[in-house]
């Protein structure tokens, strides 16, 4: 599934330069609001979701980027949120740096395979870390949204 058909510009938050303090709990409740209104998923159920998946091991995969994900029995089809902080956020992540791009997804609980691909194509896009770097200091949405449509290839 391409990014396209996941994202779309008003599902992109950019924090400012005095939201690099917050959490990863408000993080992740930020996601779940972007992500809500899409899925018709009441935003505490989406937040339960990215928070449970936490627990078990950071989403944090180091060079800047975190992909938050789960799945949710109630879901049709995949649905993806991202934050960008230029200043970068704590995530716990495994090399322990500042996260700058939180691309979050949300999937059905019955369609695992696609889920992992889709995690896997993210991934892709992001393991470029001059790519990541421009990104993060992007301060449009409907840039960023153009640039990881781009990235994402044909």
């Amino acid at each position: 599934m391409r990014l396209s058909e996941l994202l779309s510009p008003d599902r992109i938050s950019i924090l400012s330069s005095d939201e690099s303090s917050l959490d990863k709990h408000k993080l992740l409740a930020r996601l779940a609001a972007l992500l809500s209104p899409h899925t018709q998923i009441d935003t505490s159920a989406i937040e339960a979701t990215l928070v449970d998946r936490e627990s078990v091991q950071s989403t944090g995969i180091g060079g800047g980027v975190a992909i938050p994900h789960g799945a949710m029995p109630s879901l049709t089809v995949q649905c993806a949120a991202l934050i960008v902080s230029s200043a970068g956020v704590a995530f716990d992540a495994i090399d322990a740096a500042p996260v700058h791009l939180i691309f979050a997804v949300i999937g059905p609980k019955h369609a695992a395979g696609e889920h992992l691909k889709t995690l896997a194509r993210i991934s892709r896009v992001f393991r470029n870390r001059d790519y990541c770097v421009a990104l993060a200091q992007n301060g449009d949405r409907d840039s960023i949204y153009r640039s990881l449509v781009s990235e994402d290839g044909p």
